[in-house]
Protein backbone atom coordinates (compact mmCIF):
# COMPACT_ATOMS: atom_id res chain seq x y z
CA UNK A 1 0.00 0.00 0.00
CA UNK A 2 1.43 3.26 -1.19
CA UNK A 3 1.04 6.68 0.50
CA UNK A 4 0.94 9.42 -1.88
CA UNK A 5 1.32 13.12 -0.36
CA UNK A 6 -0.70 15.67 -2.46
CA UNK A 7 2.02 18.42 -2.25
CA UNK A 8 -0.21 21.82 -2.02
CA UNK A 9 1.27 25.16 -3.06
CA UNK A 10 1.63 27.26 -0.05
CA UNK A 11 0.13 30.57 -0.36
CA UNK A 12 1.81 33.41 0.85
CA UNK A 13 -0.11 36.63 2.10
CA UNK A 14 1.08 39.31 1.42
CA UNK A 15 -0.48 42.15 3.40
CA UNK A 16 -0.49 45.04 0.86
CA UNK A 17 -1.36 48.39 2.98
CA UNK A 18 -3.98 50.41 1.77
CA UNK A 19 -2.59 53.81 -0.15
CA UNK A 20 -4.16 56.26 2.13
CA UNK A 21 -3.24 54.85 5.30
CA UNK A 22 -0.06 53.43 4.25
CA UNK A 23 0.82 57.24 3.51
CA UNK A 24 -0.88 58.78 6.36
CA UNK A 25 1.10 56.12 8.80
CA UNK A 26 4.62 57.20 7.51
CA UNK A 27 3.40 60.77 7.27
CA UNK A 28 2.55 60.61 11.52
CA UNK A 29 5.70 58.33 12.20
CA UNK A 30 8.26 60.81 10.36
CA UNK A 31 6.30 63.89 12.10
CA UNK A 32 7.90 63.76 15.21
CA UNK A 33 11.42 63.88 13.14
CA UNK A 34 10.52 66.60 10.38
CA UNK A 35 8.38 68.45 13.10
CA UNK A 36 11.65 70.87 14.66
CA UNK A 37 12.59 71.47 10.53
CA UNK A 38 9.48 72.53 9.75
CA UNK A 39 8.41 74.86 12.57
CA UNK A 40 11.69 76.47 11.86
CA UNK A 41 10.83 77.10 8.40
CA UNK A 42 7.74 78.59 8.56
CA UNK A 43 8.74 80.99 11.39
CA UNK A 44 12.00 81.93 9.50
CA UNK A 45 10.32 81.53 5.55
CA UNK A 46 6.61 81.68 5.36
CA UNK A 47 6.06 83.90 8.08
CA UNK A 48 8.47 86.58 7.05
CA UNK A 49 7.28 86.41 3.18
CA UNK A 50 3.45 86.22 4.28
CA UNK A 51 4.20 89.19 6.77
CA UNK A 52 5.92 91.35 3.71
CA UNK A 53 3.08 90.37 1.53
CA UNK A 54 0.56 91.98 4.01
CA UNK A 55 2.33 94.66 4.79
CA UNK A 56 2.80 95.46 1.02
CA UNK A 57 -1.05 96.28 0.72
CA UNK A 58 -1.03 98.56 3.96
CA UNK A 59 -0.14 102.63 4.08
CA UNK A 60 2.79 102.44 6.32
CA UNK A 61 3.98 105.84 7.99
CA UNK A 62 7.89 106.96 7.70
CA UNK A 63 8.06 105.39 10.94
CA UNK A 64 6.22 102.11 10.69
CA UNK A 65 2.94 103.33 12.06
CA UNK A 66 0.32 101.17 10.03
CA UNK A 67 -2.76 103.85 9.10
CA UNK A 68 -4.51 101.06 7.45
CA UNK A 69 -5.17 99.56 4.02
CA UNK A 70 -3.51 100.92 1.04
CA UNK A 71 -4.99 98.57 -1.57
CA UNK A 72 -2.97 98.53 -4.83
CA UNK A 73 -1.55 102.18 -3.78
CA UNK A 74 2.00 100.98 -3.51
CA UNK A 75 2.42 98.94 -6.09
CA UNK A 76 1.29 102.25 -8.49
CA UNK A 77 3.44 104.28 -6.75
CA UNK A 78 6.34 101.26 -7.64
CA UNK A 79 5.10 101.56 -11.18
CA UNK A 80 5.32 105.11 -11.36
CA UNK A 81 8.52 104.93 -9.91
CA UNK A 82 11.05 106.95 -13.09
CA UNK A 83 14.55 104.86 -12.72
CA UNK A 84 12.19 101.70 -12.51
CA UNK A 85 13.18 100.76 -16.06
CA UNK A 86 16.75 101.32 -15.32
CA UNK A 87 16.63 99.32 -12.31
CA UNK A 88 15.24 96.37 -14.13
CA UNK A 89 17.52 96.56 -16.94
CA UNK A 90 20.29 96.71 -14.74
CA UNK A 91 18.83 93.89 -12.72
CA UNK A 92 18.50 91.75 -15.80
CA UNK A 93 22.00 92.46 -16.92
CA UNK A 94 23.42 91.51 -13.47
CA UNK A 95 22.19 88.42 -13.15
CA UNK A 96 22.10 87.05 -16.55
CA UNK A 97 26.16 88.16 -16.70
CA UNK A 98 27.51 87.68 -13.59
CA UNK A 99 25.43 83.56 -14.06
CA UNK A 100 26.62 83.19 -17.43
CA UNK A 101 30.25 84.21 -16.87
CA UNK A 102 30.35 82.18 -13.70
CA UNK A 103 29.09 79.02 -15.33
CA UNK A 104 31.02 78.99 -18.13
CA UNK A 105 34.84 79.39 -16.25
CA UNK A 106 33.27 77.14 -13.84
CA UNK A 107 32.72 74.28 -16.16
CA UNK A 108 36.30 75.05 -17.55
CA UNK A 109 37.78 74.92 -14.63
CA UNK A 110 35.86 71.81 -13.47
CA UNK A 111 37.01 70.02 -16.40
CA UNK A 112 40.78 70.94 -15.57
CA UNK A 113 40.76 70.33 -12.25
CA UNK A 114 38.79 66.93 -12.81
CA UNK A 115 42.31 66.22 -14.34
CA UNK A 116 45.14 63.99 -13.14
CA UNK A 117 48.32 66.72 -12.50
CA UNK A 118 51.10 67.41 -9.67
CA UNK A 119 49.59 70.40 -7.51
CA UNK A 120 46.14 69.30 -7.86
CA UNK A 121 45.06 69.22 -4.73
CA UNK A 122 46.76 72.56 -3.85
CA UNK A 123 45.14 74.14 -6.57
CA UNK A 124 41.87 72.48 -5.48
CA UNK A 125 42.33 74.31 -2.08
CA UNK A 126 42.96 77.83 -3.64
CA UNK A 127 40.45 78.05 -5.75
CA UNK A 128 38.18 77.94 -2.32
CA UNK A 129 39.58 80.83 -0.81
CA UNK A 130 37.30 83.18 -2.09
CA UNK A 131 34.24 80.67 -1.31
CA UNK A 132 35.75 80.86 2.38
CA UNK A 133 36.34 84.73 3.05
CA UNK A 134 33.87 86.97 3.71
CA UNK A 135 32.06 88.69 0.84
CA UNK A 136 32.48 92.31 2.51
CA UNK A 137 36.09 92.22 3.10
CA UNK A 138 36.88 91.07 -0.65
CA UNK A 139 34.42 93.77 -2.09
CA UNK A 140 36.15 96.35 0.72
CA UNK A 141 39.78 95.28 -0.66
CA UNK A 142 38.93 95.99 -4.02
CA UNK A 143 36.88 98.62 -3.21
CA UNK A 144 40.12 100.53 -1.67
CA UNK A 145 42.38 99.22 -4.18
CA UNK A 146 40.88 100.88 -6.86
CA UNK A 147 40.30 104.21 -5.04
CA UNK A 148 41.78 106.72 -7.56
CA UNK A 149 43.59 108.76 -5.27
CA UNK A 150 45.09 105.87 -2.97
CA UNK A 151 44.41 102.32 -4.50
CA UNK A 152 47.63 99.94 -5.51
CA UNK A 153 45.19 98.69 -8.35
CA UNK A 154 45.09 101.99 -9.72
CA UNK A 155 48.71 102.67 -9.40
CA UNK A 156 49.52 99.77 -10.61
CA UNK A 157 47.14 100.14 -14.02
CA UNK A 158 49.20 103.74 -14.37
CA UNK A 159 52.91 102.17 -13.52
CA UNK A 160 52.48 100.11 -16.45
CA UNK A 161 51.04 102.34 -18.96
CA UNK A 162 47.38 100.79 -18.96
CA UNK A 163 46.27 104.36 -17.87
CA UNK A 164 47.64 107.92 -18.12
CA UNK A 165 46.66 108.85 -14.41
CA UNK A 166 44.35 106.80 -11.93
CA UNK A 167 40.44 106.88 -12.85
CA UNK A 168 37.67 106.79 -10.32
CA UNK A 169 36.38 103.35 -11.07
CA UNK A 170 34.42 103.22 -7.84
CA UNK A 171 32.93 106.91 -8.88
CA UNK A 172 31.04 106.07 -11.98
CA UNK A 173 27.69 104.21 -12.20
CA UNK A 174 29.34 101.89 -15.06
CA UNK A 175 32.43 101.18 -14.17
CA UNK A 176 31.41 100.66 -10.51
CA UNK A 177 28.79 98.58 -11.61
CA UNK A 178 31.28 96.16 -14.07
CA UNK A 179 33.55 96.07 -10.81
CA UNK A 180 30.50 94.70 -8.69
CA UNK A 181 30.08 92.02 -11.34
CA UNK A 182 33.48 91.31 -11.85
CA UNK A 183 33.60 90.70 -7.91
CA UNK A 184 30.41 88.73 -7.89
CA UNK A 185 31.93 86.54 -10.80
CA UNK A 186 34.80 85.76 -8.36
CA UNK A 187 33.12 84.94 -5.07
CA UNK A 188 30.50 82.09 -6.96
CA UNK A 189 33.24 80.52 -8.37
CA UNK A 190 34.35 77.60 -5.66
CA UNK A 191 30.48 76.86 -5.14
CA UNK A 192 29.61 76.65 -9.21
CA UNK A 193 33.09 74.69 -9.63
CA UNK A 194 33.25 72.10 -7.07
CA UNK A 195 29.14 71.25 -8.04
CA UNK A 196 30.17 70.86 -11.40
CA UNK A 197 33.28 69.02 -10.75
CA UNK A 198 31.06 66.95 -8.21
CA UNK A 199 28.97 65.76 -11.65
CA UNK A 200 32.03 65.30 -13.87
CA UNK A 201 33.28 62.99 -11.16
CA UNK A 202 29.97 60.89 -11.27
CA UNK A 203 30.45 60.09 -14.96
CA UNK A 204 31.96 56.52 -15.44
CA UNK A 205 35.19 56.42 -17.05
CA UNK A 206 33.31 53.65 -19.15
CA UNK A 207 31.19 56.07 -20.86
CA UNK A 208 34.03 58.45 -22.11
CA UNK A 209 36.63 55.32 -23.17
CA UNK A 210 33.59 54.18 -25.23
CA UNK A 211 33.24 57.43 -27.17
CA UNK A 212 36.78 57.70 -27.64
CA UNK A 213 36.63 54.06 -29.15
CA UNK A 214 34.11 55.02 -31.53
CA UNK A 215 36.07 57.97 -32.80
CA UNK A 216 33.98 60.67 -30.94
CA UNK A 217 36.46 63.79 -30.55
CA UNK A 218 37.26 65.92 -27.24
CA UNK A 219 34.71 68.39 -28.13
CA UNK A 220 32.22 66.13 -29.55
CA UNK A 221 32.14 63.52 -26.49
CA UNK A 222 32.42 66.76 -24.31
CA UNK A 223 28.91 68.21 -26.04
CA UNK A 224 27.20 64.99 -26.60
CA UNK A 225 28.24 62.93 -23.70
CA UNK A 226 29.52 64.91 -20.77
CA UNK A 227 27.60 68.17 -20.76
CA UNK A 228 24.28 66.16 -20.56
CA UNK A 229 24.91 64.24 -18.19
CA UNK A 230 26.27 67.31 -16.91
CA UNK A 231 22.78 68.55 -16.68
CA UNK A 232 21.32 67.87 -12.71
CA UNK A 233 24.73 69.52 -11.29
CA UNK A 234 24.68 72.23 -13.89
CA UNK A 235 20.93 72.86 -13.17
CA UNK A 236 21.53 73.28 -9.49
CA UNK A 237 24.53 75.94 -9.95
CA UNK A 238 22.68 77.90 -12.34
CA UNK A 239 19.50 77.71 -9.82
CA UNK A 240 21.89 78.71 -6.58
CA UNK A 241 23.70 81.37 -8.20
CA UNK A 242 20.41 82.94 -9.80
CA UNK A 243 18.81 83.04 -6.29
CA UNK A 244 22.61 84.43 -4.83
CA UNK A 245 22.95 86.76 -7.49
CA UNK A 246 19.52 88.62 -7.65
CA UNK A 247 19.48 88.66 -4.16
CA UNK A 248 23.30 90.08 -3.88
CA UNK A 249 23.68 93.13 -1.44
CA UNK A 250 26.98 93.18 0.08
CA UNK A 251 28.86 93.76 -3.05
CA UNK A 252 26.83 96.08 -4.94
CA UNK A 253 26.70 97.78 -1.25
CA UNK A 254 30.42 98.48 -0.98
CA UNK A 255 30.93 99.36 -4.26
CA UNK A 256 28.03 101.16 -5.55
CA UNK A 257 26.30 102.18 -2.38
CA UNK A 258 28.16 105.61 -2.65
CA UNK A 259 26.97 106.76 -6.38
CA UNK A 260 23.98 109.15 -6.63
CA UNK A 261 20.89 108.53 -7.94
CA UNK A 262 19.77 104.90 -9.15
CA UNK A 263 22.29 104.11 -12.96
CA UNK A 264 23.93 101.38 -10.72
CA UNK A 265 21.27 100.09 -9.16
CA UNK A 266 19.56 96.46 -8.79
CA UNK A 267 15.94 95.86 -7.55
CA UNK A 268 17.24 94.52 -4.64
CA UNK A 269 19.55 97.70 -3.50
CA UNK A 270 16.52 100.01 -3.98
CA UNK A 271 14.85 98.01 -1.51
CA UNK A 272 17.11 99.27 0.84
CA UNK A 273 17.14 102.87 -0.75
CA UNK A 274 13.23 102.81 -0.67
CA UNK A 275 14.30 102.25 3.39
CA UNK A 276 16.69 104.39 4.21
CA UNK A 277 16.63 107.50 1.96
CA UNK A 278 12.88 108.01 1.05
CA UNK A 279 11.62 105.59 4.01
CA UNK A 280 8.87 104.14 2.30
CA UNK A 281 8.57 101.07 4.08
CA UNK A 282 5.11 100.11 1.87
CA UNK A 283 6.84 100.56 -1.50
CA UNK A 284 9.60 98.65 -0.19
CA UNK A 285 7.82 95.77 0.90
CA UNK A 286 5.64 95.88 -2.48
CA UNK A 287 8.88 95.75 -4.45
CA UNK A 288 9.78 92.69 -2.45
CA UNK A 289 7.13 90.84 -3.04
CA UNK A 290 7.92 91.52 -7.07
CA UNK A 291 11.26 90.46 -6.51
CA UNK A 292 10.20 87.11 -4.75
CA UNK A 293 7.72 86.67 -7.90
CA UNK A 294 10.32 87.13 -10.75
CA UNK A 295 12.85 84.81 -8.75
CA UNK A 296 10.10 82.41 -8.83
CA UNK A 297 9.32 82.10 -12.19
CA UNK A 298 12.89 82.38 -13.83
CA UNK A 299 13.34 79.02 -11.51
CA UNK A 300 10.20 77.56 -13.08
CA UNK A 301 10.67 78.93 -16.14
CA UNK A 302 14.16 77.39 -15.98
CA UNK A 303 13.45 74.19 -15.07
CA UNK A 304 10.36 73.28 -17.43
CA UNK A 305 12.77 74.14 -20.31
CA UNK A 306 16.03 72.51 -18.93
CA UNK A 307 14.11 69.48 -16.92
CA UNK A 308 17.31 67.91 -15.36
CA UNK A 309 15.58 65.41 -14.18
CA UNK A 310 14.83 64.14 -17.21
CA UNK A 311 16.52 60.69 -18.32
CA UNK A 312 18.13 60.67 -21.44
Amino acid sequence: MTTQTETRPVRRHSRRPRGGSSRWGTLGRALPWLGPTLVLIAGVVFFPAGYMAWTSFRDLSQFGVDNGPAGLDNYTRLLEFTALSRVLTNTVVWVVGVVVVTVLISLGLAQFLDKAFPGRRLVRLAIIIPWAASVVMTTTVVYYGLDPFYGIINAFFVDIGLLDRPYGFTRNAVPAFLTAMGIAVFVSLPFTTYTLLAGLQTIPTDVREAAQMDGAGSWATYRRIILPLLRPALAVATIINIINVFNSLPILQVITGSIPGYNADTTTTLIFKFIRADRQIDTASALSVVNFLIVLAVILVYLRVVRPMRED
